[in-house]
């Protein structure tokens, strides 16, 4: 099946002594490219892009302390052979305890191309950052596939106990299908686009700024958050990675059901370019801002991105902010 990765090269264990870089430092504007969170006891702990992913810890959400111990200390070589011009810069983690294991899936891929993977890391426990292959859960390649594997979110359908797997980026937009125990792509999945920048038609999109490949059906960065018998898709629109010139944005929609339709508040499927706009930057405090997540700690709902600083020169910086919830059910920001 196209969607599986060839088990046989995944067979190496990250579970070792970790190799230190340097001192750890603590920061409370911590500089972060597609911020996930969980938290495990009295800790929370932020992955994100970077060196073998980005690692952070924190008590409270305000002051944080950056690992120089990356998540990865050996990249799995299956990585490199699944992924031509793949290194150790790796993309858009995310984490999810299930079944008693943490999960942690990570993106491997060069820009502006979809010759892609989305692997697949667990451990019992976050706060010793051991962790252990688990190989890859979906691939995408170059004429091959109109989808990106990256950008992956991992979901569960509570009244099933199934885990999903959304994610993408560009191409044909946003992809969904049902996982198995393992959190590897159920036996029989394809999958399935759930939610496009643009109706497939619309051909008046301007030029990608970024990529002659990618095209300019410019959404990705998926997260499906359940509240209150709803699915919320969230997706980023537009362009990122370009600092103070970039144009990133959130949209979101909903579902009763995880594998949809997501619709936005005119009823739009999300799936022929529909989307509410959520957040954009203001041009005082952010230019611009996406590649978001949402959590509910401590009995309070969390809203969490990147955004790209119109004060320091387009640096991407960790934002956090309070998700209150109008009287017909849709998402705001406090």
């Amino acid at each position: 099946m196209m969607l599986l990765c060839l088990l046989g090269l995944a067979a190496t264990t990250l579970a070792q002594q970790p190799r230190m870089r340097g001192e750890n430092f603590q920061t409370e504007a911590p500089f972060v490219h597609d911020p996930v969170m969980a938290k495990e006891g009295d800790t929370y702990y932020l992955y994100a892009t970077g060196m073998g992913i980005q690692r952070m810890t924190s008590k409270d959400r305000r002051t944080w302390t950056v690992s120089r111990q990356p998540v990865m200390t050996v990249i799995p070589g299956w990585t490199t052979d699944s992924v031509p011009g793949f290194g150790n810069h790796v993309w858009a983690p995310d984490v999810i305890q299930w079944h008693g294991r943490w999960w942690l899936a990570y993106s491997c891929s060069t820009f502006g191309r979809n010759g892609s993977a989305i692997g697949l890391l667990s451990s019992r426990s976050l706060a010793f950052n051991l962790w252990k292959d688990e190989g890859c859960i979906v691939t995408s390649r170059e004429k091959r596939d109109n989808w990106n594997a990256i950008d992956p979110n991992f979901v569960i359908d509570e009244a099933t106990d199934t885990p999903w797997l959304v994610w993408g980026s560009f191409w044909d937009g946003i992809q969904l299908a049902r996982l198995d125990t393992t959190m590897h792509i159920a036996k029989g999945q394809q999958p399935r686009t759930i939610a496009r920048r643009y109706d497939p038609n619309y051909k008046s999109a301007a030029p990608n700024p970024t990529s002659k490949y990618a095209g300019t059906n410019a959404i990705e960065a998926p997260f499906i958050f359940k509240h209150d018998g709803y699915y919320y898709l969230f997706v980023s629109w537009d362009y990122c990675c370009r600092g103070a010139q970039s144009n990133y944005r959130v949209a979101v929609g909903r579902s009763r059901t995880v594998d949809g339709p997501y619709l936005d508040k005119d009823g739009k499927d999300m799936a022929v370019g529909g989307g509410t706009l959520f957040l954009e930057g203001d041009k005082q405090q952010w230019d611009a801002a996406g590649h978001c997540a949402a959590y509910t700690f401590d009995g309070q709902d969390i809203f969490i991105c990147h955004g790209y600083s119109a004060t320091q020169n387009g640096a991407a910086l960790l934002i956090q902010r309070h998700i209150s919830w109008t009287a017909d059910g849709w998402p705001e920001l406090k």
